[in-house]
Parts: C-alpha cells; sequence; structure tokens
C-alpha cells in the first residue's frame, strides 16, 4: 500500500474496489475498521454533506487514485478565467464566488448578488474546468452553522464609518 493522502475532498481519478472513477469523496486515512472513502447524500449551503457510513479502501490501494480537491467555500479570483474551452462565462480578478462540487466532482462557481443589506448565493452555479483552481484565492469569512441559508445579510445597528 502506498503512503495515504491527508484526509479531505477528492475526485476519484480510477475505479477504487467497487467505486466508480468520478466520484466526489471524502477520503478519511485513519478509523474503525480503516481508511475509507465516504460519498455524499445530499447538499446543503451549495456544500456537501458526507454520509457518516463509508467503504474502506481496498488492500493495496493507491493514493494516487485520489485528485485531491479545494475545499468548499468562498473565494477571491486572483486572474481573470473562463469556465471552460467553451469560454461560456469569465470570471474576473477579485471578483466573490463560492466554490462547490457535484456528485462526480466536478467543480461549480456560484456568484453570489449583493442586495439591500445581504448577499445572496444562489443555487445554481457553473461547471468550471480543473485548471480555473490556480485563479481561485480562499477567502476566511465567517460563517453561520447549523442549518442557515447562505444569507450573508449585514447585522442590523452597524455604523460603517
Amino acid at each position: 500500500m502506498s503512503p495515504l493522502p491527508p484526509c479531505g475532498l477528492y475526485r476519484t481519478r480510477r475505479a477504487i474496489g467497487e467505486v466508480e472513477a468520478g466520484r466526489l469523496v471524502y477520503f478519511h486515512n485513519h478509523g474503525d475498521p480503516g481508511p475509507g472513502l465516504y460519498f455524499p447524500e445530499s447538499w446543503a449551503g451549495n456544500r456537501a454533506k458526507f454520509s457518516a457510513n463509508g467503504v474502506t479502501v481496498p488492500a493495496g490501494f493507491d493514493g494516487k487514485a485520489l485528485r485531491p480537491l479545494p475545499a468548499e467555500g468562498f473565494y477571491r479570483v486572483t486572474a481573470a478565467f473562463h469556465c471552460c474551452e467553451k469560454q461560456c462565462m469569465r470570471f474576473e480578478p477579485d471578483a466573490f464566488v463560492q466554490l462547490g462540487y457535484n456528485g462526480a466532482g466536478r467543480a461549480l462557481l456560484f456568484v453570489p448578488e449583493a442586495g439591500t443589506g445581504v448577499i445572496d448565493v444562489p443555487d445554481r452555479g457553473v461547471l468550471i474546468d480543473d485548471a480555473a483552481f490556480a485563479s481561485l484565492a480562499a477567502l476566511k469569512l465567517a460563517e453561520k452553522t447549523g442549518g442557515q441559508r447562505n444569507d450573508l445579510s449585514l447585522p442590523r445597528g452597524i455604523v460603517v464609518h
């Protein structure tokens, strides 16, 4: 068995036991009965929610069968890029975007929109090629937890000078 990759988000590059290539998985490199793959069972706020039950990787597992993916969350575009070869959509530098994935591990960018006192994040995104990851920088953004809607409203009573 090759060295295990770190715990995190991956796309399967090739079949791993009964798990087909092209699946979004969370790889957990330790645990009982051993390292395993966990699959998304739902999405909330454009983020995958992974099952508590996974499948243990088979003997002889090669970590190279997993392609690491950037974390889901909010990013800043650092350099202009198009979504794909067809150039359907262009993302401009300094744009605020949310990165998520579909069940096949394909990246989706969601473009938040500012309104009156809120930033609304749509639930439909644009598929992007993996090459675009190099043009994204993760943002540190305080987020609500506990099933809250993806609404980044500004609190009342805040005065900005």
